[in-house]
């Protein structure tokens, strides 16, 4: 439960962002890894790959694993916008870790649309994997948790969602 003091539920509440931003960071670059080495080695078998249904390697070596299979529609597959997914991963779960070490509104807004974004990517990712690959990935849905778990956390940032009355 989150203290009544809003010093303390702030407080709280970057020490619960920072936690699980790291969760995320550190789970996207396991996912980089993995992806990485199955490129150069067909053989490699990661830890995530459980079975034929229940495997990271599946998803991540899929044309959705690379630009979320949007970018190489509007850039081509060449261009250094297409990454794997994970390096967008990393990149959000650290701009979220900076926005959410700042007060103020304007700080709360932008960690909450981020927030808010990630969450919409991460139902549109989860819709593919289990709709279209038929695959569960164990790496992908502790993301989408990290996600979800980070939307929660900003929802309860004192200026995310509404502004603070003004004095008269």
């Amino acid at each position: 439960m989150l203290p009544a003091n809003p010093q303390a539920r702030r407080s709280r509440l970057k020490i619960f962002n920072a936690v699980v931003c790291v969760v995320g960071v550190m789970v996207s670059v396991y996912a980089y890894v993995v992806e990485t080495r199955a490129e150069e080695d067909p053989k490699y078998a990661p830890m995530c790959d459980l079975s034929p249904n229940v495997s990271c390697t599946k998803a991540f070596n899929s044309e959705y694993g690379k630009g979320m299979g949007l970018l190489q529609r509007f850039v081509g597959n060449e261009s250094v916008l297409v990454q794997p997914n994970s390096v967008y991963g990393i990149i959000f779960y650290i701009t979220v870790l900076i926005c959410g070490t700042f007060d103020g509104s304007g700080w709360d807004k932008l960690h909450f649309f981020l927030c808010i974004l990630s969450n919409i990517t991460s139902v549109y990712l989860a819709y593919i994997l289990y709709f279209i690959l038929y695959d569960l990935c164990v790496v992908c849905v502790t993301t989408y948790v990290c996600n979800a778990l980070l939307l929660i956390g900003s929802w309860y940032r004192p200026s995310a969602v509404v502004a603070k009355p003004k004095a008269p």
